[in-house]
């Protein structure tokens, strides 16, 4: 008896000790993540887990639904894409053209009123707010220094050098490894931890900025920190106001945020696929809905400029590819996120669902976007 309970001293000795070791060296988040991951049966984020996490809500004050095609749903889809769908673990998919919603199928339990995580297409949003907040005068532009937001990063080896267009092109220069499945890495840390300035601001850089494509999260939360600053009210506020309600989204969607009330820019609104359908209908209209200019279309086509530094496959927050036999950009989410633009079809396509591990070709680009484009475009 008396070894057993020497036992359990020790081993409570040493949990005490890892617990204590986790809180030094700034891996507590570790308990959290654990907390919403395994213990409720889930080995990583998942695309309804919003409800794990704190958030602010970003508010649809004008409703608009889509108006629906005339052929609406009569046409099935290709048993090609059909079972590329059911493979991927697909939630939904929507296809629009011509400004009407076309096709609009659910599985899995989902419906026209599921909300769904949307990962990192959170990006292009947060790129797109960055473009209201120069056309607003709260941003010099896209080439102002980061230090004039956080002054300390004047003083700091290649930070000084950093500048707002390097954070949406993804050529920060950051110290970070874009790694999700490693629990060690910042990505971990930003998505379960109490702190995201503590999550990014502390990582420093290990190259100069703008001479590198690296995609990586950080870079867009900090370049979320300096748009919040800038405008000086919350983003999702901010998006409300300035898009989610102007092109009028169906429902209200929510942002998910750290413990100091900053929304994760790097990721996680969630919201429903229709409105995430008229994020990509506004791209397509060049940023107007009806008479209303939206955003700047000159900003948007910097976003759809192709970085070199990318082998041509990002922009400005938004991945692309123009060298396919139909041109097309998208934005993208982990586990199979997307919103599709599709130019010259005049067509969006929205899917969403939890694709793990899915293959992407040799530019880093998904192949099931390609995939989706080209077989849509032939059926519809």
């Amino acid at each position: 008896m008396k070894t057993f309970q020497k036992i359990i001293k020790v081993v409570a000795v040493f949990l005490a000790l890892c617990v204590g070791l986790s809180y030094a060296f700034g891996y507590d988040y570790l308990f959290k993540g654990i907390a919403k991951t395994y213990l409720i049966g889930e080995t990583g984020a998942t695309i309804d887990d919003a409800k794990l996490f704190p958030s602010n809500i970003i508010e649809a004050k004008n409703p608009k639904p889509w108006q629906k095609d005339s052929l609406y749903n009569k046409q099935k889809l290709a048993k090609n894409i059909l079972e590329d769908l059911e493979k991927s673990n697909t939630s939904s998919l929507l296809i629009i053209k011509n400004g009407k919603l076309l096709h609009e199928e659910y599985w899995s339990g989902a419906n026209e009123n599921t909300k769904t995580n949307s990962f990192s297409m959170a990006k292009t949003i947060s790129v797109l707010l960055l473009g209201k907040a120069i056309e607003d005068g709260k941003i010099e532009s896209l080439d102002q220094k980061y230090s004039a937001f956080y002054q300390n990063y004047a003083t700091v080896p290649f930070g000084k050098n950093l500048t707002l267009r390097d954070l949406a092109a993804m050529e920060a220069g950051l110290d970070w490894n874009e790694d999700y499945k490693n629990p060690f890495a910042p990505n971990a840390k930003a998505y379960y931890g109490n702190s995201l300035a503590e999550a990014v601001f502390l990582r420093g850089f290990k190259e100069e900025p703008g001479k590198k494509f690296e995609y990586q999260s950080g870079a867009t939360q900090l370049l979320g920190f300096a748009i919040r600053k800038a405008t000086n009210e919350k983003l999702s506020s901010y998006l409300s106001k300035k898009i989610w309600t102007p092109i009028g989204m169906e429902q209200n969607a929510t942002w998910s945020t750290d413990e100091n009330n900053m929304e994760k820019t790097f990721c996680c609104i969630s919201s429903i696929s229709r409105d995430f359908g008229k994020i990509g209908q506004l791209f397509l209209d060049d940023g107007k809905v009806d008479s209303l200019q939206i955003i700047n279309p000159n900003f948007l086509q910097k976003m759809l400029q192709p970085n070199p530094n990318s082998r041509n496959t990002y922009g400005l927050g938004t991945w692309l590819n123009y060298e396919n036999t139909i041109p097309y950009y998208f934005l993208w989410g982990l586990q199979g996120q997307y919103i599709i633009i599709v130019p010259s079809k005049k067509m969006v396509i929205v899917k969403t669902g939890s694709y793990k591990d899915q293959p992407q070709n040799d530019n880093g680009r998904p192949d099931q976007v390609k995939f989706l484009v080209n077989e849509i475009a032939k059926s519809f």
